[in-house]
């Protein structure tokens, strides 16, 4: 795999020439928003293709599958764009396999809420393990709040082969953790007790496979408390033959640019779970120092204390698909900050003719721009070369897998780099409820 930086005077006919890859599978490979217009500093993705076929009169995703012994689902995630159609064309040429070694096979878990675009939803799924449906509130007094329906989801997700794992947390919809909730139900056994059970009846009456806990600020102060919880919550449901996990996000002390964070005992909470999964973002930015969220350095330190106690193949790692647009100068709980999809950033400079600039240390993009309020604005985002840092560490550290935040939106050129560095794991998938 090649990540192309885009220099200055190259198009997109200048890269496909120099790569003798056609410019429109360069556009459909990485999602390509602005190809008559590259903005210096944009990446794309050059991996050649191993076998190629050109589609014929009557041929399907699976008569095709079945010719060259792979998967239609392989055949998908080569092809994603085909999971908007409803048939093939004749004459069209789609990839049956890439010039590839893939690092290893890796789960993958998506957040996605039940209120996803179908299309979207159907277009990621052949790409995913997991998908943790973040519907779920817990009050103060152990009962579940719904935010909407997800039956149809948990279905999709069943016939696509993903197990879907229910998330519940005291997360509101905004983004904002209700810390008193949680600090009351990890002190009051009895709302606990109530807590577990209305999961558990949520669990099967929607026909669940997994329970995603969030357990947010685990301090060596707190972690007692909530590994009795943990313990007790776990047992119940794995007596019921559910997958359990915990997602946590590490206390990140911002102090200017210098990110520095807390380190618990992690251990203690392996004995109980089947995966514990380190977000790497913090639900709610808007008001934090402007910078790359979780960058790699800080990213590679954490790694470093975690799997030095916890076995690596429990953890996954968290990344965010998203970026965010600061205002400046900024000033600590005033300045705000606007998420981004990352082709927005991209097409934002693109319409202002604005090179994007790379941070090392980071290992993130970010450019600079006046807005039309005439207020100078920042902005941090994720581009190709962010994403291979990051899904690299999941090799070099042996993880269980990736988990992303969130799925809403499909970044293509984040999926084409996943799926031509690493199998897809897949796993049993219960269609009933229990």
């Amino acid at each position: 795999m090649i990540i192309h930086v885009v220099r200055p005077g190259e198009t997109i006919n200048t890269i496909s020439d120099y790569y003798k890859i056609p410019v429109d599978r360069l556009i459909l490979e990485n999602g390509i928003i602005n190809p008559d217009n590259l903005v210096i500093g944009q990446t794309i993705v050059i991996v050649p293709p191993k076998a190629l076929y050109i589609v014929q009169s009557g041929d399907t995703l699976d008569s095709i599958a079945m010719k060259y012994s792979v998967s239609p689902m392989e055949l998908i995630r080569n092809n994603p764009y085909l999971s908007d159609r409803e048939f093939l064309y004749s004459g069209e040429t789609i990839v049956i396999s890439y010039q590839t070694d893939r690092l290893r096979t890796i789960a993958i878990n998506g957040y996605a809420f039940s209120y996803i675009e179908k299309s979207i939803l159907i277009k990621t799924l052949p790409f995913l393990t997991y998908l943790t449906i973040f519907d779920y509130r817990a009050t103060s007094e152990g009962e579940i709040i719904s935010i909407a329906d997800d039956t149809e989801v948990i279905q999709l997700a069943k016939a696509y082969g993903v197990m879907p794992v229910m998330f519940v947390s005291t997360i509101t919809e905004e983004g904002t953790i209700v810390r008193e909730i949680t600090k009351g139900i990890l002190d009051n056994p009895s709302v606990q007790d109530r807590l577990i059970d209305n999961i558990l009846q949520t669990l099967k009456a929607k026909g669940y496979n997994g329970i995603n806990m969030y357990i947010e600020d685990i301090t060596t102060d707190n972690l007692n408390s909530i590994i009795e919880y943990i313990k007790k919550a776990s047992a119940i449901f794995h007596s019921e033959g559910y997958k359990v996990i915990v997602t946590t996000t590490p206390i990140i002390n911002i102090q200017g640019p210098i990110l520095i964070f807390e380190k618990p005992d992690y251990s203690k909470l392996s004995g109980y779970i089947d995966e514990i999964l380190f977000a790497s973002y913090d639900w709610a930015r808007f008001y934090s120092y402007p910078s790359s969220i979780f960058p790699i350095n800080v990213i590679k330190e954490l790694l470093e204390y975690i799997t030095s106690i916890v076995s690596p193949e429990l953890l996954s790692l968290g990344i965010t698909t998203l970026g965010y647009d600061w205002t400046l100068p900024y000033v600590p709980g005033a300045t705000d900050a606007i998420a981004i999809a990352n082709n927005n950033a991209i097409q934002m400079a693109a319409d202002g003719n604005i090179p994007i600039l790379f941070n090392e240390a980071a290992y993130s993009p970010f450019f600079y721009y006046i807005g039309s309020d005439e207020i100078y604005h920042l902005v941090w985002f994720k581009d190709a070369r962010s994403f291979e840092a990051r899904i690299n560490l999941v090799a070099e550290y042996n993880l269980q897998g990736l988990s992303l935040w969130t799925i809403m939106r499909f970044d293509t050129q984040m999926w084409f780099i996943i799926n031509t560095q690493f199998n897809i794991e897949k796993v049993p998938v219960t269609n009933s409820s229990h």
